[in-house]
């Protein structure tokens, strides 16, 4: 959707009824989502979402004045991919297994039990988005999350931490974009990946979009592409030596492994840090 339209389902799992009736939410859809798509390779995996125990509570009691409750408001209703099908919101053990707070997430890193692959999107007062947040807090969460995982060393071996943002901030873009499809693509935001695999100080020209996180997965993990339409059928971008950052076959997006030495400490392998169900992003 281009214009933020609520999902279907409210963070507790019903169906957004009265939503749906006054066409601010969209019915849930059938499209396949990647956690189904890890779900029937088997592949743990897990959606972090700031502030979703408490947006649960403000949903069933919004006139509660508790901090605890009223930051429930702050949950980004629209991060949450699942919210909008209901293979994973849907089902009550799906969701519990896959669906859960950014707490949580820390303490996964903290006990060892953190998902092969995860998802975490931090609330509103934390994403660093101009609208409701500050770039510094961004970074604070950044920051402990990289200090969590310096805690625990044999995880962080076989981690890749991959950090990015919403939206350019507004400002003039001199970079190239591509015309992907009927929506096009956007201004360059910031990826910064965190890994022993990852070359420190590297800077990657290769055209990449939001999916490109999406084909990592489905290259590392061997997962097919989503749908028959979707951005993940893209071919990775070949581009000419007087140019880096237009493909020259478009449209193409890359899928990230440029971007790692899978080589480094061992013997390469093109699913890189992940195994079948083993190592973490």
């Amino acid at each position: 959707m281009i214009n933020n339209d609520n999902p279907g389902f409210l963070p507790d799992g019903t169906i957004d009824a009265a939503g749906i009736a006054a066409g601010n939410s969209v019915p849930p859809s059938n499209v396949r989502t990647i956690g189904e798509a890890l779900n029937d390779k088997r592949v743990s995996w897990a959606y972090y979402g700031g502030a979703y125990n408490a947006a649960i509570a403000f949903q069933h009691t919004p006139t509660n004045p508790s901090p605890l409750v009223q930051i429930g408001q702050a949950y980004c209703n629209i991060c949450n991919f699942e919210s909008y099908g209901p293979a994973i919101m849907g089902d009550p053990v799906q969701r519990a297994a896959h669906i859960k707070d950014a707490t949580d997430f820390l303490a996964a890193v903290d006990d060892g039990t953190l998902p092969s692959v995860s998802f975490l999107k931090p609330d509103g007062l934390l994403d660093g988005h101009p609208a409701s947040s500050k770039l510094d807090l961004f970074e604070g969460l950044v920051e402990n999350v990289l200090a969590h995982l310096d805690a625990k060393p044999e995880l962080k071996a076989d981690t890749a931490v991959m950090i990015t943002f919403d939206e350019g901030g507004g400002y003039y873009d001199s970079g190239y974009i591509q015309p992907l499809d009927f929506f096009g693509d956007g201004p360059r935001i910031p990826l910064i990946v965190v890994s022993p695999f990852t070359q420190g100080g590297h800077v990657n020209h290769t055209y990449t979009d939001h999916v490109s996180i999406l084909k990592f997965i489905e290259r590392n993990w061997r997962l097919k592409a989503l749908t028959g339409r979707s951005r993940d059928n893209l071919p990775n971008p070949r581009t000419d030596d007087d140019n880096s950052y237009v493909p020259v076959n478009s449209p193409a997006i890359g899928d990230l492994f440029d971007m790692f030495q899978f080589d480094k400490g061992g013997e390469r392998s093109d699913r890189g840090p992940g195994g079948q169900g083993g190592d973490r992003m």
